[in-house]
């Protein structure tokens, strides 16, 4: 039953708020919906945790420890961002900045975009996550579109265009994965595209097609998450994107993207043993680091920074899952739970901070710390955590990753990714630095509080990224550590 709720819940929140008539009414449906949709991906959790896979609609609808987990980050970040999103947009309708039709568009798909992306890691047949994850490209891109500028309306196009290209790449992969396992489904056509039939006989599937498969896939899904050379959608989707929208498709649509690739992975490993997948994994992954690397020294717009975060990052859970082994497995798993709940931090501080000076470029920002004082310590603080900085989560993944290239007797891969991740983190450190002390410049706007919806946006999120850089609850690390056996191979 909890399974099916996880998906009627932000439906039915969506619709209702295509039905009410006031913002109050569509703040608080979301809001009442993401809190739900958290209680019941924490019991789907527990019940996972302690059961194992659980089903519904007679194996449609499908959660193991990888669902549960992606599940739980996704309900996480909608929840902190419908909290975030209802200062940010009353802000925005108070600047004249919106209307309140573009107000009620975004309450109408925030929580469509939402029950889409539950769909992905809830799906077992492959076919239908595909599907989902291309329900998740319509409803976004007319949030990336919603200032109804030329610049949004740009990079709206350039999301579905090259989306669009990817996800039907990802189509042809999941019919060849089909089509290589058809000699070996015997009776069981009618459950045949559902991964849990498919993992039982990868090991039988024809190897030919399943090689061709794995690269469309890859290339597919990893347009979705950003991989270079595929990731030129992202800087000016998060740029254009309100900020809330950017922080799900930041922190929530990478982790259905990486899912994808995962569970087709696991059939690429045992069909074709591990070296054909990990090669390509970890090229595609040590190739969008130091994609990533220049273009965040030298950038100059603060939202796009994000973007090229998100690619370097994308691409550290990539290439660990190439490297393989149990630390790979470990570290893609570690690494997509910190990742997710520390970007919307960077996100929410980031949109404060645009709000206030009315810019998001960083020569027009500085001195963060004293015009609002809670806002530049979070920031800072988020900066540290997202650079993998000790003893945040992000370092412990990293190192678990770097060790599992270690392992797998990798040692140039392991030393573009130190290269890549160093680069990364200096640069990171240079603008933020600059954008959060020293003096505000001259015409820089007066001293201000950030509103009590971001402000509680913003320290419920630092309070879990400081927590899980301490201790990572024993419930939690369970259900990471059985994450981590799927994705190594185990059913």
């Amino acid at each position: 039953m909890e399974l099916i709720a996880l998906l009627v819940l932000p439906l039915f929140a969506g619709l209702a708020c295509l039905a009410a008539r006031t913002p109050a009414a569509w703040e608080r449906l979301n809001l009442l919906a993401f809190g739900g949709l958290a209680m019941l991906a924490v019991t789907v959790g527990a019940d996972v945790r302690a059961h194992g896979p659980v089903t519904a609609l007679h194996g449609f609808l499908r959660a193991d420890a990888l669902s549960a987990l992606v599940i739980g980050l996704t309900a996480f970040v909608a929840l902190t961002c419908g909290i975030y999103a209802v200062g940010y947009l009353r802000r925005d309708r108070r600047d004249g900045r919106i209307t309140v039709a573009q107000l009620r568009r975004y309450y109408v798909l925030t929580p469509l975009f939402v029950a889409v992306m539950m769909l992905v890691p809830l799906a077992d047949n492959l076919g239908v996550m595909w599907v989902a994850t291309e329900g998740c490209t319509l409803a976004s891109v007319l949030l990336v579109t919603f200032y109804n500028q030329k610049t949004s309306f740009e990079a709206g196009w350039k999301y579905i265009i090259i989306g669009s290209v990817g996800i039907s790449l990802a189509l042809f992969g999941t019919v060849l994965t089909y089509y290589s396992a058809v000699g070996v489904l015997g009776a069981d056509t009618q459950h045949g595209m559902n991964w849990s039939v498919l993992a039982g006989i990868a090991a039988r599937f024809d190897p030919n097609a399943m090689r061709l498969a794995f690269i469309l896939v890859l290339l597919g899904y990893g347009t979705k998450a950003g991989l270079a050379p595929m990731h030129t959608w992202k800087p000016d989707a998060y740029a254009e994107a309100p900020v809330p929208t950017a922080a799900l498709l930041g922190a929530g649509f990478i982790n259905c993207a990486i899912y994808g690739i995962v569970r087709f992975d696991v059939l690429a490993e045992r069909c074709l043993g591990h070296d054909f997948s990990g090669r390509l994994l970890a090229g595609f992954g040590i190739a969008s680091i130091l994609v990533a690397a220049p273009f965040v020294l030298a950038q100059r717009n603060f939202r796009r920074l994000l973007a090229y975060s998100s690619i370097d990052h994308a691409g550290i859970m990539v290439a660990a899952l190439g490297f393989g082994g149990r630390l790979g497995a470990l570290g893609v798993t570690l690494h997509m739970l910190f990742h997710a709940v520390t970007k919307p931090l960077m996100f929410f501080c980031a949109g404060d901070v645009q709000q206030h000076y009315g810019t998001p470029y960083f020569e027009k920002v500085r001195g963060v710390l004293q015009t609002l004082p809670w806002t530049g310590g979070l920031f800072l603080l988020a900066t540290f955590a997202i650079t993998g900085t000790p003893p945040f989560g992000l370092f412990q993944s990293e190192f678990t990753a770097l060790s599992a290239a270690l392992a797998a007797d990798r040692g140039w891969a392991a030393g573009l990714f130190v290269a890549g991740v160093v680069t990364i983190f200096t640069g990171f450190l240079v603008h933020m630095s600059k954008l959060n002390l020293g003096l505000p410049r001259a015409d820089a706007p007066v001293r201000a509080m950030a509103c009590p919806w971001k402000l509680t946006a913003m320290a419920l999120v630092a309070l879990v990224v400081v927590m899980l850089g301490c201790w990572l609850p024993g419930p939690l690390y369970q259900l990471v550590e059985q994450t981590a056996r799927i994705i190594g191979g185990a059913s």
